[in-house]
């Protein structure tokens, strides 16, 4: 397995610290010590936790220290989020559940990639999921991933391309390159892995299904049939 790594350190406020006092300690004693452990920087931006201007400080501090911005914003509320992961240049923006078509617009613009995290609504028993539609249609590319934590307890790819298709109107396709391609985008490693192209690191995955329409169709299994990992058969 291959580790990508990132700092959020602004996920929650320790209830130890006052909000002010903790982000101070982020970027005065945190982030000089992480720069040298993480390529990115994300903050999640959402009422409650850490505001639209809050958010941007860290961000702002983190590109001083050369960590390269992500988000994770607007999954509860609409926050703003959205627009701030274009204004500061971020790589990439989770969640996007509310927010708003200025924000979308501003990320299209900015070629800010937005991560779509269906398994979270998913689990919490939402019953609704971001706008992915609207987002594609809007020019924003999309990645997909599992938001694997305490609240998101999954591993299993294969069923977020499934939540994807039947909940957020992707196609199969789109789903499969949010899940590779963009996906390795949104870690800026697309020129060495997320395709089958020659040069790139042979990672692969060989399903048992006729073709990709099939990954949605066949849900709640494991189609895997060969793993392949830097051309070695595992």
């Amino acid at each position: 397995m291959d580790i990508v790594s990132t700092f959020l350190g602004a996920h929650a406020v320790p209830k130890e610290y006052e909000t002010k006092d903790y982000i101070n300690l982020i970027i005065d004693e945190m982030l000089p010590k992480v720069k040298y452990l993480s390529t990115f920087c994300d903050v999640f931006c959402e009422k409650g936790v850490f505001s639209v201007s809050q958010s941007k400080k860290i961000l702002e501090a983190g590109k001083a220290h050369g960590l390269i911005p992500k988000i994770h914003a607007d999954e509860i509320v609409d926050t703003g989020g959205a627009a701030l992961a274009a204004d500061v240049g971020a790589i990439s923006a989770d969640h996007l559940l509310m927010s708003n078509d200025y924000g979308l617009k501003q990320m299209a613009n900015k070629g800010v990639i937005g991560v779509m995290l269906p398994g979270t609504p998913f689990s919490l028993m939402m019953k609704d999921y971001p706008s992915a539609r609207k987002m594609i249609d809007m020019g924003i590319p999309l990645g997909l991933a599992t938001d694997l934590n305490p609240n998101c307890w999954t591993e299993n790819m294969q069923f977020i391309i499934q939540l994807a298709c039947l909940n957020m109107n992707m196609t199969p396709a789109e789903a499969i390159t949010a899940a590779t391609f963009n996906a390795a985008c949104a870690i800026g490693l697309n020129n060495t892995i997320g395709s089958l192209e020659k040069g790139k690191q042979a990672d692969i995955i060989i399903l048992d299904c006729p073709n990709h329409k099939f990954i949605p169709y066949h849900f709640g299994i494991n189609l895997v049939e060969s793993v392949i990992k830097k051309g070695i058969i595992i």
